[in-house]
């Protein structure tokens, strides 16, 4: 009886499906050319807020061609995803279509369906999305489910679109996941989200969406926050899948190198319209439009050889010598960070620790910004939060260097010995917006530190008004909530707090990996202005090289917890000692399509390096 409920179910939603399609199906003149895959035109994407009507996609024209990759570009707020988001018509509430058209032809012969005609929620729209058109979303961890596992959620696709045998798609799935470069893929089958890396978690959801083999993959931002290597490999995959499979690729961007390695053709948002279109070569060396010019000047051009174009207006940097003369700030001598392991279950113990931190010895000196880097995992961030001591250091030392010339290890004390230091080492986040307390306003977020060191309220107010100022806001932006702000400017709110007790070293960890191009370079000039003007010292973790390469004085490379690499910048991007940092230079996207294949990928094997086993 099931079965045969079952059958009747899926022959009237084949029936819907076939109704909707053709309800939507488009002919004569409004045909786009055979060649063109998705046609938009005139698409209007409007948010309907308490404050007002937002144009997220103004009526935008742009024509997806078969085969191609097309990079949409722009910065944050420019539409990006709310155009990749409209395709499938799965825009966040209180998002609409509000007009436009999205003319979809699978196969040069196939009728011409326009998806804005469908419904959100019919059996048509749903019949294309995942089979058809596959969507790879921006953030891994929020977009996969975080109680079912990876193999499960692919076998739903399947199980939608496909079904089939328990056991075939169970195996079609694992060949995926191994064909996406999961290791282990029978294993990590049965994995949960968390339990894989965020490379691994990104590939994972790549499998999900190609497991139907769609004719076109949307990808949107699926690189942003991964290391340069784990960026590579994934974009080196995306290549491979598209040539292997006969796919069409839409990639939603702000990295402007990323696009000069992939694209195609190229597509300029900005504040929801398209103000330039063309091939990867035409917007990268003859832009037409202002903006866009604008966005090409904020690179930081690296030649073939990786080393530095003239005219990028790097930061002028300490000289060695004076680098040699400086008196340390800060002195991590044998730091050691180990996790006790865990056996996977929720109360599990007994499990393999986890080393961190392992042996690293690194000076600071003062004035100075040293860049810490690595792949994600590799400790960077552990070690940064040892200098607050927001963790306990295993074993070593960190020898301090106070105002008042005393050395001291941070290392060796109690929360109380600790607190008049709490105010000179502060720290910057990655994410502005997790690192802000939504229910408090900008005043009391950047005050909270003045609060906790009991300075009055009349001078809180005073220091919060003038930190605003310092830092590129306004005054009367203090009585506002972080979510009315941008991304740049929640980013300006995090500096302010960290600076707010004037501190002498600032921990960066990660601070401008999530913002555009734009943003990013004004945030890394207000850094550099307010290190001129107040002697700050920086501790600057990243894993975008480019950055690092720009601004720092020093360098220091980790490596699965152990310091493989030091030296100025200079003479570590210049002229790397270390296998493991020479693979990660050669996958720092090279910003100009005309040098695209010109520099292998390297790959480090520590089995083929003595000292990894040190």
């Amino acid at each position: 009886m099931a079965g045969r409920r079952s059958a009747r179910a899926r022959t009237r939603f084949d029936l819907d499906v076939a109704r909707g399609l053709h309800a939507a199906t488009v002919d004569g003149a409004d045909e786009p050319d055979p060649g063109v895959l998705l046609s938009l035109r005139g698409l209007r994407t409007v948010f309907r807020t308490d404050d007002g009507v937002v144009n997220a996609v103004d009526g935008i024209d742009a024509d997806i061609r078969r085969g191609a990759t097309t990079c949409i570009v722009g910065e944050s707020g420019s539409g990006k995803s709310a155009t990749a988001r409209s395709v499938l018509q799965v825009v966040d509430n209180p998002g609409l279509i509000e007009a436009g058209r999205m003319l979809y032809r699978r196969t040069p012969d196939a009728p011409v369906i326009d998806l804005a005609a469908l419904e959100p929620t019919g059996a048509a729209l749903r019949s294309i999305r995942g089979k058809e058109i596959g969507l790879v979303f921006q953030e891994p961890m929020s977009a996969l489910s975080p109680v079912h596992t990876i193999g499960n959620q692919i076998v739903e696709v399947l199980r939608l679109h496909d079904p089939a045998p328990k056991e075939e798609m169970r195996a079609r799935a694992v060949e995926t996941l191994a064909r996406v470069g999961i290791p282990r893929p029978e294993e990590r089958f049965d994995a949960y989200t968390f339990q894989l890396s965020g490379g691994m978690r990104q590939r994972a959801m790549i499998a999900m969406s190609l497991i139907c083999k769609p004719s076109l993959l949307i990808a949107d931002e699926p690189t942003t926050a991964l290391d340069v290597t784990t960026q590579a490999q994934i974009l080196t995959l995306l290549a491979e899948l598209k040539e292997t499979m006969g796919m069409t690729m839409m990639f939603i961007t702000h990295d402007l190198g990323v696009v000069a390695e992939i694209a195609d053709e190229v597509v300029v948002m900005r504040h929801g319209a398209v103000v330039e279109q063309g091939s990867v070569d035409d917007i990268f060396h003859r832009p037409q439009h202002e903006y866009t010019q604008r966005l090409l000047s904020t690179l930081p051009q690296r030649d073939a050889s990786g080393g530095w174009a003239v005219g990028t207006g790097a930061r002028q940097r300490t000289s060695p010598t004076t680098l040699r003369q400086s008196t340390p700030l800060l002195q991590i001598k044998e730091l050691d960070l180990t996790f006790s392991g865990s056996s996977g279950r929720l109360f599990g113990r007994g499990g393999t620790p986890v080393h961190a931190v392992n042996r690293v010895s690194l000076d600071v000196a003062e004035g100075s910004t040293v860049g810490l880097v690595g792949e994600s995992g590799c400790g960077k961030t552990s070690l940064g939060r040892c200098v607050l001591r927001a963790y306990q250091p295993s074993s070593g030392q960190l020898l301090y260097r106070s105002a008042g010339g005393d050395v001291v290890d941070l290392a060796a004390m109690d929360e109380k010995q600790l607190k008049p230091y709490r105010h000179e080492v502060r720290m910057v986040f990655q994410d502005p917006y997790g690192s802000l307390n939504p229910r408090l306003t900008v005043r009391q977020v950047i005050g909270d530190p003045l609060r906790a060191a009991r300075v009055g309220k009349d001078e809180i107010e005073e220091r919060v008004a003038d930190m605003l100022v310092r830092v590129g806001l306004r005054r009367d932006m203090a009585s506002r909530y972080p979510h009315a702000f941008s991304g740049g400017e929640r980013q300006r709110i995090g500096i302010a707090r960290a600076l707010i007790t004037r501190p002498r070293l600032v921990v960066a960890d990660e601070a401008v990996s999530a913002l555009d191009v734009s943003v990013r370079a004004q945030i890394l000039e207000l850094m550099a202005e307010l290190q001129q003007d107040l002697g700050l010292t920086y501790l600057f973790i990243s894993h975008d090289l480019s950055v690092v390469e720009r601004i720092c004085d020093r360098v220091a490379v980790m490596y699965f917890g152990r310091l493989v690499e030091e030296g100025t910048a200079t003479e570590v991007f210049g002229n790397p000692q270390h296998d493991y940092t020479r693979a990660l230079l050669s996958a720092v996207p090279i910003p100009d399509p005309r040098l695209r294949g010109t520099r292998p990928l390297l790959t480090y094997r520590p089995d083929d390096d003595p000292s990894a086993a040190a």
